[in-house]
């Protein structure tokens, strides 16, 4: 195993907090991970891990070399890519919610998997948080605003959204005409996936966001079963518009109150602030950024 390829196994190493995942990960029996970091230690002449019965950890020393091995090989990466005719290679870990994976990813992923065909593509589908580094996952793209101080974002959309309810619902609680006119009303739950909060309705009046929170019989935290609650009467929601356009085209949702939509929501790839970007990384971040900016165009 060469010095670059025992690099790449100390990150996954610090990365995982596990030999034997880090193993897993690179497609290595654990031996010949274990047999390299003791090696490079040796080599070096210090402790690089802290290990217990439990869990692995970086040293202040290992820490240190932990993070100029990411500038190495991201480096590397770099210098290779810069050659004429070369393309990113290699696999791209990405974590997207799944109403935006299906609308806009996953349309066009065939012409950019033809693009840069050495390019192997694992997409995870969720709404949750994602330690990006711990869990080996090159980006993210999320709806909302970023919390994370921790990483960089980058904003690639806006999404409109809109206030809507079943016709059935609208036929036993009323059409609401104004803000002022939503007593009486109940909406469908939405519960924060980070913190289980409650999320409030949001008007926008006179250019001032208002939030509004009405009596609930069911919270939830999927976009799906949200949606799904709504279509059964259960209550107002807010959501993407793209995400209900088949909806409200059908007539089995109806919008409410447009004078008064809620703010558009904002869509950011995260990745980590302490590494490079790697040449597979920045090509998925510039095709994303066209793909939002084609919708946009066309919406």
């Amino acid at each position: 195993m060469d010095r670059f390829d025992t690099m790449r196994v100390f990150i996954r190493v610090v990365e995982q907090r596990s030999f034997t995942q880090a193993a897993q990960d690179l497609g290595l029996p654990r031996s010949t991970a274990t047999d390299a970091i003791k090696q490079l230690e040796t080599r070096l002449g210090v402790r690089l891990l802290q290990r217990t019965t439990r869990t692995v950890s970086p040293t202040l020393d290992g820490e240190a070399y932990y993070r100029r091995c990411l500038v190495i090989l991201g480096d590397i990466e770099d210098a290779e890519a810069a050659f004429a005719g070369a393309k990113p290679r290699g696999l791209l870990r990405v974590d997207v919610q799944g109403t935006l994976a299906r609308r806009f990813v996953l349309p066009g992923l065939p012409m950019f998997l033809a693009r840069y065909p050495d390019l192997e593509l694992f997409m995870g589908e969720g709404d949750r948080w994602v330690d990006l580094v711990r869990e080996g996952v090159d980006c993210v793209l999320r709806v909302g605003e970023p919390r994370d101080t921790d990483m960089v974002a980058r904003r690639v959309a806006m999404l409109a959204e809109v206030t809507c309810a079943s016709p059935a619902y609208l036929a036993e609680f009323g059409v609401p005409t104004s803000i002022e006119t939503l007593q009486g009303h109940r909406m469908v739950g939405f519960r924060s996936s980070a913190t289980g909060a409650l999320l409030p309705l949001e008007f926008i009046k006179d250019g001032v966001a208002r939030n509004v929170t009405l009596p609930t019989k069911l919270s939830v935290t999927g976009a799906e079963t949200y949606s799904a609650a709504a279509r059964l009467g259960l209550g107002l929601i807010q959501a993407p518009r793209y995400n209900l356009e088949a909806d409200l085209e059908r007539g089995t949702l109806v919008e409410v109150l447009p004078d008064h939509p809620p703010a558009p929501s904002p869509v950011s790839l995260l990745y980590p602030r302490n590494r490079q970007l790697s040449p597979r990384v920045r090509v998925f971040i510039d095709w994303l950024v066209e793909v939002f900016a084609d919708a946009g165009r066309s919406a």
